[in-house]
Order: C-alpha cells, then sequence, then structure tokens
C-alpha cells in the first residue's frame, strides 16, 4: 500500500469517527432540548393553569375579577391538551364553570370543578414523570454511543500516533544515515525498507545510486592513481621548482628540484601552512611575499643559481582554488649573458687600440709637416676619420654596456658643476650643430645649487641626448638646453624641434638595440639604454615628452647637492 492511500484511509477514518461522534452528539443533545421543551410547554403549563384557576375558584364570588382569571386560564388550558383523558375532563370543566357562572350562587358545582382541576394535574404529573423516565433513558443512551465513541476514537489515536510517525522517521532516519555514509565515501552503503510504498522505492533508488557510485569508484580509483603518478613522475623531473598551494595556502606538492632550492623534504611540509614553513625559512617567505615575476639569485647546487618566479592561480567556476609557484632555472641564461658580456667587453677593449692608431695616423696625416695631401686625399681622410668616430663611439657603447649587464658600473658621485656638465657636452657637439646650422639656446641661472652626481657619466648621458637632438632636429632650426632647480632637485633639459617620437614607440626607445622604424639615422640603439641606466643608478630619473610632429624633450633629474 502506497504511502499516500495509508495516510488518505488513516485521515478519511479519522474523519469518519469525528463526524459520526459530531452528528450523534448533536441527535442526542437535539432529542433532550426537545423532551425537555416538551415537558415545560405543555404539561408545566397545564399545571400552572389549573392552580391559577383553583385559586381563581377560592376567590368566587367574593372576587369579581376571579370569573375573568379562571376564564382565561380554562381558555389556555383548552388550547394546551396533551395526555389522554385530560380531553374529558377539560371539557367536564368548562361545563360546570358555565353552570357557575349562570348561577354563582350555587356551590354545589365548586366540587366538580375542584374534582376535574386535580384530574388535570394529576394527569400531567404522570406524564412529567413519565416524560423524565424518557429525558433518563436518553441520557443513558446518548452516554454509552458517546463513550464508546469516544472510546474507539482514543484508541485509533493512540494507535495513529504510536505507528505513523514510526512509518515517516524510521524510512527516514535510515536514508540519513546512507546519505551520510556516501557521502564519507562509503559506496557499500545500502538502505533495505519492507515497506512497498513511497519510502521503498525511494530506498531502491538511493540503492542503485549507490551501486552505481561504487562501480564508477572502483572503475576510475586504479586510473585516477594511474594520472596521479603520472604527473608526479612529470613534476619531478622536471628541472624548474613547483610548489603547489591550496586555497588556504596550506602545501599541496613540493617536486625534487624545490626540495633542493628550499633545502626541505617534502614529507616535512606536505599539509602544513606555507606561512608557518615561511617563519623558518627564508626563500618561502619571499616566494609567499612575490606577487609578480621577479628573477632570484639563490645558492643552489653549490653555486650561485638565477629563477625567475612565477605564480599561476588555478581557477574553477572563476574562484581561485589554488595557487602554483614555479621556479625556472635560469642560470644557462645569465651563464651565456655573462659569456657574451665578457666577449664584447674584450672585443671592444681590443678594439680601442687600433682606432685609437687609426686616429693617431689621421692626426699625423692633417699635419702638413708629413707632406702636401690634394683634395680628394683629403676628403678620404675625413671619411676614414669621421668612420674611425664612429667606430670609436660604438666601442665605447658596448664598454658601457658591458658595465651595465655585470652590475659592476664605476660611480663617482661628489659635488659638481652643473654648468661645466653641460658645457662639456655642448663643446662636444658644437661642430654637428654647425654643420646642420642648429641654433643651440642655453639657459642657465647665474646661482645654481651644486648637483650631486658623477660628473664623467653625466657628461657622457648629456652629450648622447644633444647627439640625438641635433641628429634628429631639421637644419636651420634651434635646440633647447637649460638647467633648474626646484624640490632640491636639478632638472637638465634638452628640447629638440625635429618629428618626434610616435605614441606606440615612446615607451620603448629606452630599450637596447631599439631603433624607431623609418629613420634610418645612424646609432647602435643602445645610447639611450645606457643612458638611462647611468642616470637611475645614481638615484636620479630621465623623463621624455614627445608630441609627433613639433619635437620632443628628455629631462635629466639629479639631486641636488646639500
Amino acid at each position: 500500500m502506497k504511502l499516500k492511500t495509508k495516510l488518505s484511509f488513516g485521515l478519511s477514518f479519522l474523519f469518519a469517527v469525528i463526524v459520526s461522534f459530531g452528528t450523534l452528539s448533536f441527535f442526542y443533545i437535539n432529542r433532550l432540548s426537545n423532551d425537555a421543551e416538551r415537558v415545560l410547554k405543555n404539561n408545566h403549563e397545564s399545571l400552572v393553569y389549573a392552580n391559577n384557576m383553583l385559586k381563581a375558584l377560592e376567590e368566587i364570588p367574593a372576587n369579581k375579577d376571579a370569573f375573568r382569571i379562571f376564564e382565561d386560564n380554562l381558555k389556555k388550558q383548552e388550547a394546551n391538551i396533551t395526555e389522554p383523558g385530560e380531553k374529558e375532563n377539560t371539557e367536564e370543566l368548562r361545563k360546570n364553570f358555565t353552570e357557575l357562572t349562570i348561577n354563582p350562587a350555587d356551590s354545589s358545582n365548586y366540587t366538580q370543578l375542584r374534582q376535574s382541576l386535580q384530574i388535570i394535574n394529576d394527569l400531567n404529573e404522570n406524564a412529567i414523570l413519565k416524560k423524565n423516565d424518557i429525558v433518563q433513558k436518553t441520557v443513558e443512551d446518548a452516554r454509552f454511543w458517546l463513550t464508546l465513541i469516544f472510546t474507539l476514537l482514543i484508541i485509533v489515536s493512540i494507535t495513529f500516533i504510536y505507528n505513523f510517525p514510526a512509518i515517516i522517521s524510521n524510512p527516514v532516519t535510515k536514508l540519513s544515515e546512507g546519505i551520510r555514509q556516501i557521502a564519507n565515501k562509503n559506496y557499500n552503503q545500502r538502505v533495505y525498507l519492507e515497506q512497498k510504498d513511497e519510502f521503498g522505492d525511494l530506498a531502491n533508488a538511493f540503492n542503485s545510486m549507490a551501486e552505481k557510485l561504487d562501480e564508477y569508484e572502483h572503475s576510475n580509483l586504479a586510473k585516477i592513481k594511474f594520472e596521479k603518478s603520472r604527473i608526479e613522475t612529470i613534476i619531478n623531473q622536471m628541472k624548474d621548482g613547483i610548489i603547489g598551494l591550496d586555497d588556504k595556502k596550506n602545501i599541496l606538492f613540493v617536486n625534487a628540484v624545490s626540495e633542493k632550492i628550499l633545502g626541505l623534504k617534502e614529507s616535512d611540509i606536505i599539509g602544513k601552512y606555507s606561512a608557518d614553513i615561511a617563519l623558518r625559512n627564508d626563500l618561502m617567505r619571499t616566494l609567499l611575499q612575490v606577487e609578480t615575476k621577479k628573477e632570484l639569485k639563490i645558492y643552489a647546487d653549490e653555486k650561485e643559481s638565477f629563477f625567475s618566479t612565477d605564480i599561476i592561480n588555478v581557477l574553477a567556476n572563476n574562484e581561485v582554488i589554488g595557487q602554483v609557484i614555479v621556479l625556472r632555472n635560469i642560470t644557462p641564461y645569465h651563464e651565456l649573458n655573462e659569456a657574451k658580456t665578457n666577449f664584447i667587453a674584450t672585443v671592444s677593449h681590443e678594439l680601442k687600440t687600433p682606432i685609437a692608431s687609426i686616429m693617431l695616423s689621421l692626426q699625423l696625416l692633417e699635419n702638413k709637416q708629413t707632406g702636401p695631401v690634394n683634395t680628394e686625399q683629403q676628403l678620404l681622410i675625413g671619411s676614414v676619420k669621421d668612420d674611425a668616430n664612429r667606430l670609436l663611439k660604438i666601442t665605447g657603447e658596448l664598454l658601457n654596456m658591458t658595465q651595465v649587464d655585470s652590475g659592476k658600473i664605476q660611480l663617482s658621485i661628489i659635488n659638481s658643476d652643473a654648468k661645466e656638465i653641460l658645457s662639456y657636452a655642448i663643446n662636444a657637439n658644437k661642430s654637428a650643430a654647425e654643420q646642420k646650422n642648429i641654433q643651440l639656446n642655453i639657459s642657465v641661472p647665474d646661482q645654481l645649487t651644486v648637483v650631486l652626481a658623477d660628473s664623467e657619466k653625466t657628461a657622457w648621458v648629456l652629450t648622447n641626448l644633444l647627439s640625438n637632438a641635433i641628429r634628429y632636429s631639421y637644419d636651420n632650426s634651434t635646440v633647447d638646453l637649460s638647467i633648474s632647480s626646484a624640490n632640491k632637485k636639478i632638472y637638465f633639459t634638452v628640447k629638440d624641434t625635429g618629428q618626434g617620437i610616435e605614441p606606440q614607440y615612446k615607451d620603448k626607445i629606452f630599450d637596447r638595440y631599439f631603433r624607431i622604424p623609418g629613420t634610418h639615422k645612424e646609432g647602435t640603439g643602445l645610447g639611450l639604454s645606457i643612458c638611462k641606466e647611468f642616470i637611475e643608478a645614481q638615484g636620479g630619473q630621465i623623463i621624455v615628452e614627445s608630441e609627433y610632429g613639433t619635437g620632443s624633450t628628455f629631462v635629466v633629474l639629479l639631486n641636488a647637492a646639500v
């Protein structure tokens, strides 16, 4: 039987019993009410009328109203005849009263009148007793049936209250326990119910689900374990350090490379809070503080090694559920870069000697004491001299670049005269400015704070900036040079009137070897990069402002001397 049918049957039965109990109660109460009404309305009224007539009879003929009172009550009695024999006595009473009315002085009818009234009283009193017995019988019947139905209702209700909760709660309890076991991955759990109702169907569906989950668990467990082992093998064979964290920053895994770098065993830190590990491990503390890619120098494999850090967020439904910290070993690239730097430094240094000899030979050729030269020879000497100067500049830039790469920039930061530094740059580029007929507008205040700088490196930077300004300015134009001070800073400004820099190239001009496409100007693309490194090494800054078509402005900021 279905649970719904059981509930419907039980509730319908209770409803029927309640309706029956209510109907029977209403029936007996109505019956008792009618019986009581008949006793009060019929027999009791007849007794009242008879007593009133007896009192009036005693007052006849002294009281003139006694005839009227007797007549009124007699009429009421005639209209209220309910018992057998009451009609005959009432008619006899009317007859005798009529005779008395004709001859009030004749008292012979008094006896008949009293006798009739007494009989009427007796008849109604006996009727009241009989009807009282009937009412009592009705009460007894009502008490019996109502008690019986009430007892039956109590028994059924107690049975319903005792059994019905078990019908609902027992299956729910068993199903809840089964669900908890499934949640704990105990897929062998089964729920057995003898009920053939909806709970039985639910138990069968639960057992089918548990069976499918059990099959799925066993069929995929080996595959999952294999994939886990394969991934662990791949991670451990990687040359990069891999550290896995969950969403609460607990350590999930650490590969062999990371173990060496951290100096910790995976078995000792797995499952532990990474911040707790960071308290006693400097590298872990650094890794947790790094939010972007960063290069680290770490002592590993008995030598200094270089690693780049990369933090990868693991996402699920657009929520971060963990992180993977990757330490990529870039030591070989550093070693290659160092070898390259050493090679460039060596070659550049070796090239300076023959270039210096070439320059000396050119000076001797230009000296008239060595002999006259014709016009064509003079042009060739000029061309060779320009090429030699270009080679000398390139080798100088390469040597400066090697200092930057090796981190061995040699600085002599002292109180220096800003005017002298700018004058050096002007003198170095005066000839180039004259060749293009470019006017140099110089603005230097008389009272100028001394700059705190390496005068040689700063002069080289200003020379390079002024050379670029002259190179990219149009013929017969102007280049503005100025020095100013504010907020304990010295500002060297070089402003040209050339074409300017296109917006897409503005952020790239300080990159090494970068040359703006289409310029076709001489240079290695290292000058601005080296300028930036030299100024920042002194705690300064280079700012560029440019609007394409109107020229560019370079500003060098250095600290003023205290």
